[in-house]
């Protein structure tokens, strides 16, 4: 008898992106993959997408910048990394050795920055694709392009124009309507989205009459933004025709399984990276039974097939 794991066909493609199953880690909850080697097999994933880089070093907010919250995780980085150049020359060489595709996480300080960051990686060999984070809650200006669909689709389509790799355009929550965004990016071009990024967030010291992260405000994460991040999928999959990536509080595979139905392609697990590093390898043991549970082998015959009420 065959088990489920040796016939389930777990490919997706996302636009041009092919990956070899659905279930990816998220940027800024992994590092740059080395810190996980001893406890994860990296080449079973289907995707890494290492912390987001900018073109020039950025150090990042004052602390406290992660404060855990009540089934979350409020964090304000800043976008703290040691630039482009320190990527490619130290951090590159090691992620394209491994089996796993890589997608490259990019944050631009304008539209020119995000060009300059993507044709210098477009030329890097061994990078699968781009993370476009065009919604960071934690930088000056870092949700402009993500809140404003002129700009989404303008900054997608500029990216596109001088870029060969595959883009994925990593969206907030933080909007009115999450389907125009979606929409915007679609129309510039993007490969996929990916919904969503962190939720605005706050907590506060009473005693001391102040907030707690040395930002002020932070990006919540974990458990208590699934429902916002799974109704997001569910609206975006059902208006617009772009592949779509889940994010936000998948911890086990029955939260994969929901997003999947819902609308999403593919996830990517973050903050449950964070207090269970082995979490992917889990889900992807699990993964084969879950899809076979549906009365397929194949997983593409999955996403989407929610039947609304």
């Amino acid at each position: 008898m065959t088990r489920d794991s040796d016939t389930a066909d777990l490919q997706v493609c996302l636009g041009r992106l092919t990956l070899p199953n659905p279930i990816m880690v998220a940027s800024g909850t992994f590092g740059y993959a080395r810190e996980m080697e001893q406890i994860v097999d990296l080449s079973r994933l289907g995707g890494i997408v290492p912390k987001t880089i900018t073109s020039q070093m950025r150090k990042g907010n004052i602390p406290w910048r992660t404060i855990e919250t009540s089934s979350g995780l409020l964090n304000s980085i800043g976008l703290d990394n040691d630039g482009l150049d320190a990527f490619i020359e130290n951090h590159l060489p090691y992620l394209v050795r491994l089996d796993a595709p890589v997608i490259v996480s990019i944050a631009g300080e304008n539209q020119a920055d995000y060009v300059g960051i993507a044709k210098r990686l477009d030329a890097c060999i061994g990078v699968a694709a781009l993370e476009l984070n065009i919604s960071c809650p934690n930088v000056a200006h870092g949700v402009d392009f993500g809140s404003n669909p002129e700009l989404c689709e303008q900054v997608v389509r500029d990216v596109r124009e001088h870029c060969a790799l595959p883009i994925l355009t990593k969206l907030t929550p933080n909007v009115t309507n999450i389907v125009e965004l979606a929409d915007a990016a679609a129309a510039g071009g993007t490969d996929a989205v990916c919904l969503t990024n962190t939720l605005l967030g706050m907590a506060v010291d009473w005693r001391k009459q102040r907030p707690l992260l040395g930002n002020n405000v932070g990006g919540l994460s974990g458990p208590a933004i699934k429902p916002v991040s799974l109704r997001c999928v569910y609206q975006v999959a059902q208006a617009v025709d772009i592949p779509i990536i889940g994010i936000g509080g998948i911890a086990n595979i029955n939260d994969c399984m929901e997003f999947f139905v819902a609308g999403a392609s593919a996830i990517q697990i973050g903050t449950a990276n964070y207090y269970d590093p082995t979490i992917t390898m889990k889900i992807l043991d699990a993964l084969p039974t879950a899809v076979a549970e549906l009365g397929t082998n194949k997983f593409s015959d999955i996403p989407g097939s929610i039947e609304p009420n």
